[in-house]
């Protein structure tokens, strides 16, 4: 991971409980040689590690973003969703 403050934060949630995806996706880019192949291929890995982290880095946050954005709705739901993904987005910063 990198140093940046981000990278320290990655590095620290990951402890929680990412770190077998972590593993798994750093494998994927040490095997498959870079380009459009390992982007491919390891494309699955990174989305999951991205999402388990934010999950603990935001866990409320991201579940009811998970829960309010699954699928199309009313104009209430589409605003609560909206509201959801503020909250998220305010969560994340402030691990920046």
């Amino acid at each position: 991971m990198s140093t940046s403050s981000s990278g320290r934060t990655a590095s620290k949630v990951a402890g929680g409980g990412c770190e077998r995806l972590q593993k798994a996706l750093c494998d994927c880019h040490r095997r498959i040689p870079g380009g459009f192949g390992r982007n491919t291929a390891c494309r699955p890995l990174n989305q999951a590690l991205a999402q388990c982290l934010v999950s603990e880095a935001c866990p409320d946050e991201s579940e009811a973003v998970r829960s309010m954005c699954g699928s199309g709705g009313t104009a209430l739901k589409r605003s609560q969703c909206q509201q959801a993904q503020l909250s998220l987005s305010i969560c994340l910063s402030s691990h920046q």
